[in-house]
């Protein structure tokens, strides 16, 4: 359950997500932090200048935004990811994850509005932090983005699992612990924003107000609240349509732009989605497995690396010590040269062991998440990032294949001394007068193998 905690945590905010949304992407964001990141673009840059807006999450589509809304540096004045261009002194933040996220475009809401009713500037643009695609807001604003009520649920038994601390949902920056809950609100307050937003007069001095392990208890008793249409708030998701690959409801059907494509029944589509999602997870599974082995194999390599590399020093050393002490620089030369690939063979081995474990964190991390997706019994929250979470179980399978699990180096030593042309050539030295000189030369052997050879040119 660890490794999923970092599917659980928003990339602008470091934090459990609350309120999440799905982008069209679909990758999540806290609604309150999808809102500090939006960024107001010129009036002559909006689509809505140029198309009008259509009904449905489907709006959203990058397909159409690649024209449209997906900003360049050079040609709208603003990067993607990474700040303004046409204001280099404007800093970028940077969230508790190491993500770097647009400034907000305006001040923030006061924190007595909740955030789905608080105002959005026209034009405003939102950049996702993950793959950094930018779009342009309709007049929906946020309310556009479906609210991910499964990833809610696994966040909560999540929580309790762990029981870990609630935190305050208003606090505008690092949330403090929560210390009452509203029953009547369902928010948790510390004790000062309880004090700003929450005051015990007017109607809210009826309120209950409770500890938060009671809350989190009531909270969970209580009915969950069931997805409804973007376009239609008070109508629930009764249908799927397969062209949209999304939930839609009877008014859709009737009215909206999904009345002439084909649509099946939610629970049906519901439960092929998770059959295809537990038949991905199985390949993954053994993947997983894999890796798991993989990585014992590679730590073995360590050890035996260590100890080849001990033994063949202390033979290198012992030839070196027989040889006259002209062959010192030699043996410092050939000692450097072993160690260096000692060195290189233990960086190549933990640099592998190193990606391996990260990955291999991420897909143990990504499968525990699907297993907690697949626990929830909300066909339609299931059905808006069912898609999204086969495709990147396949991708996250398929990238466990490429020779991710082939080691990159062995643990054998391509060297050897071979000394004893050397020692006959030493014992065949001897003072004499001669005309001619001595040459000495130095060759390398095709094997790879140091050697040194010593001629001595004699007068014909």
């Amino acid at each position: 359950m660890e490794e999923m905690e970092e599917e659980l945590k928003c990339p602008v905010c470091g934090s459990f997500y609350r309120e999440p949304i799905i982008l069209p992407c679909s990758h999540n964001l806290c609604q309150a932090c999808a809102r500090n990141i939006l960024v107001q673009t010129p009036e002559s840059e909006s689509p809505q200048s140029r198309r009008a807006s259509g009904s449905g999450v489907s709006d959203y589509d990058y397909l159409d935004l690649d024209k449209m809304s997906l900003y360049s540096e050079a040609d709208s004045g603003y990067g993607s990811y990474g700040g303004f261009a046409s204001a280099p002194t404007t800093p970028c933040q940077k969230s508790p994850n190491g993500v770097r996220v647009f400034p907000p475009a305006m001040p923030p809401p006061p924190t007595h509005l909740s955030p789905a009713l608080a105002p959005v500037p026209r034009n405003s643009c939102i950049t996702c932090p993950q793959c950094h695609r930018s779009l342009i807001l309709d007049d929906r604003g946020l309310r556009g983005f479906p609210k991910n009520r499964v990833l809610e649920g696994v966040i909560d038994r999540y929580q309790q699992s762990k029981a870990a601390a609630l935190k305050c949902q208003l606090c505008e920056k690092a949330p403090k612990e929560a210390t009452v809950m509203c029953e009547q609100c369902d928010v948790f307050y510390c004790d000062p924003c309880r004090l700003r937003c929450h005051p015990p007069r007017g109607p809210l001095a009826k309120h209950r107000l409770v500890p938060p392990a009671q809350g989190r208890v009531s909270r969970r008793l209580s009915p969950r609240k069931v997805s409804t249409c973007t376009d239609h708030e008070l109508e629930n998701h009764s249908m799927y349509c397969v062209q949209c690959k999304m939930p839609v409801c009877y008014q859709c059907l009737e009215e909206g732009k999904h009345s002439s494509h084909e649509v099946k029944a939610l629970g049906a589509m519901w439960k092929l989605h998770k059959s295809q999602l537990s038949q991905a997870l199985n390949g993954l599974s053994d993947r997983a497995k894999e890796a798991k082995e993989f990585l014992v194999q590679l730590r073995t390599m360590v050890q035996q690396i260590q100890e080849n590399s001990v033994e063949f020093e202390a033979c290198l050393v012992a030839q070196c010590d027989a040889l006259i002490d002209a062959l010192n620089r030699r043996k410092a030369q050939l000692l450097a040269r072993v160690n260096k690939e000692h060195e290189h063979k233990l960086k190549v081995v933990r640099d592998q062991i190193s990606h391996c474990t990260v990955k291999l964190r991420q897909t143990t991390g990504l499968m525990e998440y699907c297993l907690e997706v697949i626990k929830e019994n909300d066909p339609s929250g299931f059905l808006q990032i069912s898609d999204a979470l086969i495709r990147r179980v396949h991708l996250t399978e398929d990238q466990w294949g490429k020779g991710t699990l082939t080691p990159r180096m062995t643990t054998d030593f391509d060297l050897s001394l071979d000394n004893s042309p050397l020692l006959q050539s030493i014992h065949q030295l001897d003072f004499v007068q001669v005309k001619g000189s001595v040459c000495w030369k130095r060759n390398n052997v095709h094997s790879g193998r140091p050697s040194l050879q010593q001629h001595i040119q004699r007068p014909r």
